[in-house]
C-alpha cells in the first residue's frame, strides 16, 4: 500500500526545524499496520492553495489510497488545513476529527481547539491529524479500523 504523508508548518519547510512530525506518521502507522506500506513525503508551508493543490494532485495520480497530513488543525490564523482538505473532499467524514479529540481530550483538555478532519476525493481517504508527534502516537492507532474499513470500501470491496 502507499500512503502520502504530508507534513504542514510554515518552520519546518523554511528548515528552522526538522520535521518530526512526518516521520512519526510513518512510524506509528507502520508498527500498527502491519506489512508492507510505502510512504511518499511532502514538506509544505502553511499556504492553503498549496495545501488544496497537492491534495487534488495526490489523489489525482491515484498512487496512494491514503493521504495523512500533519499539521495546520489549530485556532490560529495559519492553520488553514481543514480549510484547504473541505475544498477538495467530495465527501467529509467528521468522526475522525470528533474522535481524536474525544481520545485527546481527558488528558489534554485544550485537544478540543482541534479542527482535524477527514475524507474521501475519488478514491483516496484524506485525514488530519495533530502537528505534535505525541498527539500522533495517541490518536492514530485507535483510528486503524476505521481507516482500513473505509478503504476497503474505496477499493470496492
Amino acid at each position: 500500500m502507499k500512503v502520502a504523508r504530508i507534513t504542514l508548518s510554515d518552520r519546518a519547510s523554511a528548515g528552522v526545524y526538522a520535521d518530526r512530525s512526518g516521520p512519526e506518521i510513518e512510524r506509528v502507522f507502520c508498527e500498527a499496520w502491519g506489512g508492507a506500506v510505502e510512504f511518499e513525503a511532502h514538506l509544505l508551508p502553511d499556504e492553503r492553495d498549496l495545501i488544496a493543490e497537492t491534495l487534488r494532485l495526490v489523489c489525482a495520480r491515484g498512487e496512494c489510497a491514503l493521504v495523512i497530513t500533519t499539521g495546520g488543525t489549530g485556532p490560529s490564523a495559519r492553520d488553514v488545513t481543514p480549510e484547504a482538505t473541505r475544498a477538495v473532499l467530495e465527501k467529509e467524514l467528521p468522526g475522525f476529527g470528533e474522535a481524536m479529540r474525544m481520545l485527546s481530550f481527558p488528558t489534554v483538555p485544550t485537544a478540543i481547539l482541534s479542527r482535524a478532519t477527514a475524507g474521501i476525493r475519488g478514491k483516496t481517504l484524506i485525514l488530519n491529524l495533530p502537528g505534535n508527534p505525541r498527539a500522533i502516537g495517541e490518536c492514530l492507532p485507535p483510528l486503524l479500523p476505521a481507516i482500513r474499513e473505509a478503504l476497503r470500501h474505496l477499493a470496492g470491496e
